[in-house]
């Protein structure tokens, strides 16, 4: 009887225990909207299918400025000539799976369709895995148009060298099963090549991989928090580097039926 007893006694104290316990920050348990990547894809692609001009922002490294993304995604909406949003990478500052899914509700307050890279501090802990069950595939592309944008994970140094960072299989399928129409390209990437991120010693295959796609156009990358434009490799394509959000700055780049033109908008 008094074992019993004991054991009634117990329980309710599991139970305030259990009530007590708190979700991990590396659960990647997920609530809410995924694939958002794959979803918005085909709202571009619907919305852009046979032109030859259109608009878009690049925003990056938005990690914990929760205030001024919320106010750089009213600014976008404001401007009302934006056809879409590419952000380049480090959503997250710590990996952890709320902060991803902070930062998706913000930019859910879009109202064109937007697709997200993965940064070098989106990987850290578990923040790939959420990465991927909130957006997608780490690799991916789109066709805006007559132009078609091929997002990579350039992110080597949080990786194990026998995984291929970048993808070279990817980025070869890509050029193997180029879409018809497509006449230019653009790269988007979170860390340029010659960063301390990427995998320097294949950057000179990188170039060579890029140059391959039809019309190369120019690269856009993030991480490091400066607006930058340079020619890495002193072959005429053009790399433009966004500033972090803090600096509440974003990139608007402008494609034609022949040129492209981009502008670094202060808000």
């Amino acid at each position: 009887m008094k074992k019993r007893l004991c054991h009634w006694a117990v329980l309710p104290l599991l139970a305030v225990s259990c009530n007590m316990l708190e979700p991990h920050p590396y659960d990647a348990r997920v609530t809410g909207e995924t694939g958002v990547n794959a979803s918005h894809v085909r709202e571009i692609e619907e919305k852009l299918a046979g032109r030859k001009s259109f608009r878009f922002a690049f925003i990056s490294d938005t990690q914990r400025w929760y205030d001024e993304t919320k106010e750089a995604v009213a600014d976008i909406n404001r401007r009302g000539d934006i056809d879409f949003v590419v952000m380049g990478g480090d959503q997250a500052d710590f990996g952890m799976t709320d902060e991803f899914l902070l930062m998706r509700n913000i930019f859910n307050g879009l109202e064109v369709p937007y697709v997200c890279l993965l940064g070098n501090h989106d990987c850290l802990g578990s923040g790939k895995e959420t990465f991927e069950k909130v957006y997608g595939p780490v690799n991916f592309a789109f066709t805006a148009g007559d132009t078609r944008f091929i997002c990579l994970n350039t992110n080597a140094l949080e990786f194990h060298y026998p995984e291929a960072i970048p993808d070279f299989d990817f980025m070869r399928g890509e050029y193997d099963n180029m879409p018809e129409g497509v006449e230019r390209t653009v790269v988007a990437m979170h860390a340029a090549p010659f960063s301390e991120v990427f995998n320097n010693n294949v950057a000179d295959v990188f170039e060579y991989f890029i140059r391959m796609y039809p019309g190369l156009q120019c690269c856009l990358y993030g991480h490091g928090h400066t607006l930058m434009e340079s020619e890495l490799f002193n072959d005429g394509v053009r790399y433009y580097q966004c500033p972090n959000i803090a600096q509440r700055t974003y990139l608007v780049f402008t494609f034609e039926e022949n040129r492209y033109s981009y502008e670094a908008v202060v808000f």
